[in-house]
């Protein structure tokens, strides 16, 4: 049976927008994927896995030809090996808070993009942007002046984050998701972090940003032929949101609602009670469950 970190070939499909055959194909013929197998011969794959098919696609839109895609990853994980005092993840993270520390945005950049350059955005996403969020938002109380840089980076990536979003956004074709943050919910990171994975795994984000009520949700569902709605929530909810108001937005609508943020974590069981499903923290578990639900909800209409 599949574990938390192992997927059938049909969830990775939905998650990429690769079909089965060609994972298979490219499996046999190319040596891309090692997917472990089970007993009986399916094949599970993991979050590692899921990001190679990712970066496969990426090198194919670039014109180099599949038969050549092995050659290409095996020379860049070897110019990205980190050298023997560790992981490259915890330098990249110093280096942007002292860019951070100084309000320093050339600084920033520069080590943002020769991030980006080296590794997948999912990895610099997991491995430097969120850790860093949390150092910055630690902060807070002990620092004079850590509110400015919390904002300062936020803003930052806002603008970054945004303008990924709409790169190649016209080539998705998969599922239309209505993205907001939940009402008195302010940061929006999180939201544009999910709209990002999601977008990579072939969703078309309806990206609506912060303090969103549940009824413009609503309109913006309608109006754009979304197949499911994804609420961004941090802090926790004023009394109601989660018993009543959300409840109220679940039913008057035909088609799954999420809630992701650390609310999905407190708050579980007030949400699944609603009749909306808890997404968690974790921004590539999160995609994967909207894909599996959606693909589920298709199969039993």
């Amino acid at each position: 049976m599949p574990t938390r970190e192992q997927f059938p070939i049909r969830t990775v499909s939905a998650l990429t927008g690769v079909s089965t055959v060609t994972l298979r194909a490219w499996e046999r013929r190319y040596g891309l994927l090692r997917p472990v197998r089970t007993p009986s011969g399916h094949r599970l794959y993991t979050h590692a896995n899921v990001e190679e098919i990712r970066r496969v696609l990426a090198l194919v839109e670039r014109g180099i030809p599949v038969s050549r895609v092995r050659q290409v990853l095996d020379a860049e994980t070897a110019a990205r090996a980190p050298d023997a005092k560790g992981s490259p993840w915890t330098g990249y993270q110093d280096r942007m808070a002292a860019a951070i520390a100084r309000l320093d945005e050339q600084s920033l950049d520069d080590v943002y993009d020769e991030a980006l350059s080296l590794h997948p955005i999912e990895s610099v996403t997991r491995h430097v942007v969120l850790p860093l969020l949390e150092r910055l938002g630690a902060r807070w109380e002990e620092i004079d002046g850590a509110i400015a840089e919390e904002h300062f980076f936020a803003t930052y990536l806002r603008s970054k984050l945004g303008a990924r979003l709409q790169y190649r956004m016209r080539y998705a074709s998969g599922p239309r998701l209505v993205i907001a943050c939940a009402p008195g919910e302010q940061h929006e990171v999180g939201l544009l972090l999910f709209a990002l994975e999601a977008r990579n795994a072939g969703f078309r984000p309806v990206l609506l940003g912060a303090d969103t009520p549940f009824a413009d949700m609503v309109i913006a569902l309608r109006r754009s032929g979304g197949d499911g709605i994804v609420i961004s929530s941090s802090v926790d909810p004023h009394d109601g949101v989660l018993e009543r108001d959300l409840r109220e937005l679940v039913s008057s609508v035909a088609v799954p609602v999420f809630v992701g943020g650390a609310t999905s974590v407190r708050h579980r069981r007030a949400i699944t009670t609603a009749g909306a499903i808890p997404l968690g923290v974790d921004l590539e578990d999160g995609v994967r469950l909207v894909a599996t639900t959606l693909s589920s909800e298709e199969h039993t209409t």
